[in-house]
């Protein structure tokens, strides 16, 4: 079978999490296909990550070398397809971190090279003799989606929800080979003018095990000192609901939502959150949900594993307090 690649943004000073889930799942596909793991390492030009990625896995590393400091998603999608397109063979999967970059990347390249493309996949397992098997959870996890490429295709791309899959475990005795590769040139003409990164001592949202969300029931954005007093006892990070966000509560980087980020932690709590079906879409595959509303009939009692009908204004702090007794 032909080989696994990765596509790894290599911007920031560690990897995220997601990047080691993708190369666990890319690797156990290789290996139960006798095939290799090439890690396509990008935003990086000093490859300080390439050491990182073999660990994880990789056999292959090719950092892609440009111009500019960021690449916009069209050249990251037209530069994989080049890349596809001079190999000797074909990849037989293509993963990305889902997210607004890979929203723009993937379509890209899945066009450019006539490919299926599988987003927001929660699972990937290897199929004996056949093309590994995609699980996708649409309408807001209300569907469990198992899906192949047809017979005969030869590359599939997928989009990968973050902590959706078992990362893969650092080895410091692999070693993999380096190479270069060129960006996209035609692809050059727009460029990403400035990157800005809010600084927070809070966990990345979407790589954390823990979110306290406050929704339009916080009232203000006062309402979120509440919350924050929470999520600082849970070591946790902040998401919020759309309605927090247009209301100019707090900034949009901590929506959770349809139109927001897909979180995935291994516990979320909904403070104030009616749980419309658009916020459902960015949390519903956290672990355990709790759920804190005064209206017993809201929504996201239906998504909840333990609800709180409650003011939260009252019950948040009395968890706090709970939880500072027990430490």
């Amino acid at each position: 079978m032909a080989d696994m690649w990765v596509g790894v943004n290599g911007a920031e000073e560690a990897l995220r999490q997601v990047n080691a889930e993708m190369m666990g799942a890319a690797r156990l596909l290789a290996d139960a296909a006798g095939a290799k793991v090439t890690a396509v390492l990008y935003n990086d030009a000093s490859a300080r990550h390439a050491e990182a990625l073999a660990a994880l896995g990789a056999d292959r590393v090719a950092v892609v070398e440009s111009s500019q400091d960021a690449l916009p998603p069209e050249t990251l999608g037209r530069t994989l397809a080049r890349m596809v397109a001079d190999a000797a063979e074909a990849p037989a999967v293509v993963l990305l971190a889902d997210g607004a970059e890979a929203r723009a990347a993937a379509p890209a390249l899945a066009q450019a090279i006539g490919a299926p493309l599988f987003s927001d996949v929660v699972g990937i397992e290897a199929a004996s003799g056949g093309a590994p098997v995609f699980v996708r959870e649409p309408y807001t996890a209300k569907v469990v989606e198992r899906v192949q490429a047809a017979p005969g295709t030869a590359t599939v791309v997928a989009t990968v929800r973050r902590s959706a899959l078992a990362p893969a475990e650092a080895d410091g005795s692999r070693t993999a080979e380096v190479v270069r590769v060129p960006a996209d040139a035609t692809a050059l003409a727009r460029s990403i003018a400035e990157v800005v990164r809010a600084a927070s001592d809070r966990v990345d949202l979407t790589e954390a095990d823990v979110v306290v969300s406050g929704g339009r029931g916080l009232g203000g954005p006062e309402g979120f000192a509440v919350i924050e007093a929470l999520a600082d006892a849970l070591g946790a990070a902040i998401g919020a609901s759309r309605p927090a966000v247009d209301n100019g509560w707090i900034d949009i980087q901590y929506q959770v939502g349809q139109t927001g980020k897909t979180v995935a932690p291994a516990l979320y709590i909904a403070c104030g959150i009616s749980g419309s079906i658009q916020h459902a879409a960015g949390m519903a595959a956290s672990k355990c949900v709790v759920a804190i509303n005064k209206d017993p009939e809201a929504e996201i009692f239906a998504l909840a594993d333990y609800g709180i009908v409650a003011d939260l204004f009252e019950a948040v702090p009395l968890l706090q307090a709970e939880l500072a007794r027990r430490a």
